[in-house]
């Protein structure tokens, strides 16, 4: 059988219903699976489902290190095809998998850029607030940091969501999971006033009634947009370093442990399912550490 519209309908079906997957991970899932028919087009390999080899799943992962994909991301496309040909399987498509016997490029354990403190102040101090939207992404940088979100938590954050007196936010996170995260006054009085300065004034369109952060045209504000104001507030604070809305995740995290934060009240906030994702935070704090004694430990530095 070859690959159809109706095979790749059933597959995100799948992947919605069976698998519970959020709709950026179905959304990156049948963009790998693009990538791969796009090969199999280019390599003139034939597209009868049954027919796709090993080795034509391994002449893609080569074709993706040329082409300069890292390790990660190579590792993220094969799970994504895995998962088809698991799909595949259980829909009696194909009699074989394929990419049972591949294993995922070795990944290092690649630590996450950080910011320090002082340079998120410097990126706070330097927005221009008497420009458009400067408040609304003054707010963005704060939330971010202060709540350890993920950027698709903060753009789907809601005003129902914010408990005032109680000093949390309910958020949901990957697989539709839901958490509590503390959020500080501070925070918290900077997203009531641009709720109640700016947002007011805002032509807010029927389905983003309820979310807090909005574009000009009353609309969800997007992800990709908010990559765009962090770089661009990053550049404007001459920051060098190569960061991302989700460099702020990690320096929540890793300014918690430094600050003496139990791992697991900090997994609990960051919405990690398994506690060693949050561990590798702790590699970070524990160079912190090391830093600290030779610095300033009497005999660290002694023969």
């Amino acid at each position: 059988m070859h690959f159809t519209p109706s095979i790749q309908k059933g597959y995100i079906a799948y992947l919605k219903l069976e698998k519970s997957l959020s709709d950026n991970t179905i959304e990156a899932y049948t963009r790998d699976l693009t990538l791969f028919t796009q090969f199999l087009s280019t390599s003139n390999t034939d597209f009868d489902l049954q027919k796709i080899n090993k080795n034509n799943i391994q002449a893609f992962i080569k074709q993706l290190f040329d082409l300069g994909f890292s390790a990660y991301s190579q590792a993220r496309i094969l799970s994504g095809l895995k998962s088809f040909f698991t799909y595949l399987i259980q829909e009696q498509i194909i009699d074989n998998d394929p990419s049972i016997l591949i294993s995922s490029p070795r990944l290092g354990r690649k630590l996450p850029e950080v910011l320090s403190a002082s340079e998120i102040e410097l990126m706070l101090t330097n927005i221009d607030l008497s420009q458009k939207n400067s408040f609304r992404n003054k707010t963005i940088i704060e939330t971010l940091y202060s709540c350890g979100l993920r950027v698709s938590e903060l753009t789907g954050l809601k005003i129902s969501n914010i408990f005032q007196q109680e000093g949390f936010i309910r958020i949901v996170g990957k697989g539709d999971k839901e958490r509590l995260v503390p959020i500080g006054a501070h925070t918290l009085s900077l997203i009531n006033q641009y709720i109640t300065d700016e947002r007011v004034h805002i032509a807010i369109s029927r389905k983003a009634t309820d979310i807090i952060f909005l574009t000009d045209r009353g609309k969800s504000i997007s992800r990709q947009m908010v990559f765009l104001i962090v770089k661009k507030l990053a550049d404007n604070a001459g920051i060098k370093k190569n960061i991302s809305p989700h460099t702020f995740r990690h320096s929540f995290a890793t300014h918690l442990l430094e600050g003496g934060a139990d791992l697991r009240a900090v997994q609990q906030m960051l919405g990690h399912a398994s506690i060693t994702t949050t561990e590798i935070y702790t590699h970070i704090n524990r160079e912190f550490l090391r830093e600290t004694i030779l610095s300033f430990h009497p005999r660290a530095t002694r023969n």
